[in-house]
């Protein structure tokens, strides 16, 4: 993990990369989650949590990890650990339909 530096399973980890988007004859670098880790290019790998993405950005984990010429704009990084939060903390609920928890 970038952020708290710990190793673990590949699986715990969300995979993020930078993208570069075009804004007319200007260009700018967003950090963009790649949970299922399709996209290309170099990537580094976070604990999907609000610690380890404060960290991460605290230390601009991401710059150097991704080998970046300057900051990038990880508004969706941010939006995706705080859903990934969200989910985690929901409770569980199961419907059952005659008998059967399907």
């Amino acid at each position: 993990c970038v952020g708290c530096r710990e190793r673990t399973a590949k699986s715990d980890l969300v995979r993020v990369v930078a993208v570069r988007v075009e804004q007319g004859s200007q260009h700018s670098l967003v950090l963009q989650p790649d949970p299922r880790g399709i996209l290309p290019g170099r990537a580094a790998h976070l604990h999907p949590t609000d610690g380890c993405l404060a960290l991460a950005i605290d230390r601009k984990a991401f710059v150097r990890a991704l080998r970046l010429p300057g900051p990038a704009d990880a508004a969706a990084v941010v939006a995706y650990v705080a859903d990934q939060t969200e989910q985690h903390d929901r409770p569980t609920k199961l419907r059952r339909e005659g008998g059967s928890t399907r």
